[in-house]
């Protein structure tokens, strides 16, 4: 099959082409897991953060991409979740151990054996990807398969942080950054929370426009005050002082939610200090989003299929899978790009 892969940590300001075309066996699947034909994989921040090394995978070279979808091709003989001839997906979560006391509450992204797609076994930039059916799941009819892909993690890890904001009907939600993620969670809260407002704060003009279209209630810059104090934010962005920054709008007893694996270092002179009365007082909370469950994804997928979220996307042929990356990493964003394989 043919592969991209990163065999090594590089600076994509210096480096165009960090992924490397090979050609590879498919993968041997074990009685308890699905072969799947990849048809489209979700392209992600993530992967920039492996290849100049912040989330640094477990071994070099490895197959990037978790946001997977495509059709089951192979079984193995204890497989019973799926045919031959599905159409399923899977995300970030390859694995967990399923006994520990994480995994036991329901935390298993917190686990310590937790795995990583992309990160820690190979990915979905390829042309065929195994995996244990427990962790794998059926897509919803209505979608597409290049539709689907940002549902994997864009939609999962932001449906996570949405939870995790304890939002509410009628309470203001901020938006930092408006990439695959964050589009999504603005509609799932339109949906979730019809009385709320949504404040979106990004850097460009394309993507402020953008949350407009979708039913912002207001968009500016990083900067930029908004017309009322929020109650709780999710943070998308790559660097620190974006979400350090809209700290002092929140109202008291307001949280921040960081959705990133990683953020990029900067001179410390230029990271924002934070005004503790300001940014802080008043039981104000900062909290991470730290990988996602396979509850995440379920119960997003049932909510994507009942209102009939469609992600904005940007289709990009298998070929051109660094173009993509570098396209990220430069900002040239508009909802969420994905890999078409097939």
């Amino acid at each position: 099959m043919k592969a991209f892969l990163i065999t090594e940590i590089s600076n994509l300001e210096k480096d165009d082409r960090p992924l490397k075309l090979a050609e590879l066996r498919k993968p041997e699947i074990k009685e308890n897991e699905i072969l799947i034909k990849v048809k489209a994989c979700g392209i992600c921040h993530t992967e920039i953060d492996e290849i100049e090394g912040r989330a640094l995978p477990s071994f070099f070279p490895i197959i990037p991409g978790h946001q997977i979808v495509g059709e089951v091709v192979k079984i193995g003989k204890k497989v019973k979740k799926f045919k031959i001839g599905d159409r399923v997906g899977a995300g970030w979560i390859y694995s967990a151990c399923q006994r520990c006391e994480y995994c036991e509450k329901g935390l298993e992204n917190l686990c310590q054996e937790f795995k990583a797609t992309g990160k820690d076994v190979n990915g979905g930039y390829c042309e065929y990807f195994k995996i244990n059916e427990d962790f794998a799941f059926k897509l919803p009819e209505n979608f597409s398969y290049e539709e689907a892909a940002p549902l994997f993690c864009a939609g999962a890890i932001g449906y996570r942080s949405l939870r995790l904001t304890d939002m509410e009907d009628k309470n203001n939600l901020g938006l930092i950054g408006f990439g695959a993620s964050n589009h999504l969670v603005l509609k799932i809260a339109k949906y979730l929370y019809p009385n709320s407002k949504i404040f979106v704060f990004t850097r460009t003009e394309k993507e402020r426009e953008l949350a407009k279209e979708l039913g912002a209630y207001w968009a500016g810059d990083i900067e930029d005050e908004p017309p009322e104090k929020i109650h709780c934010v999710i943070d998308t962005t790559p660097v620190w002082k974006p979400p350090f920054f809209i700290m002092r709008h929140l109202l008291p007893n307001g949280r921040l939610v960081i959705n990133a694996i990683r953020k990029e270092e900067i001179d410390k002179e230029e990271l924002l200090k934070i005004d503790y009365p300001r940014d802080l007082w008043q039981e104000k909370e900062i909290k991470s989003v730290s990988n996602v469950t396979r509850r995440d994804i379920e119960e997003f997928l049932k909510i994507a299929e009942k209102i009939k979220i469609k992600p904005e996307i940007e289709i990009y042929p298998f070929e051109k899978a660094n173009e993509a990356l570098i396209d990220i990493k430069r900002r040239k964003i508009k909802g969420a790009k994905v890999l078409k394989i097939e």
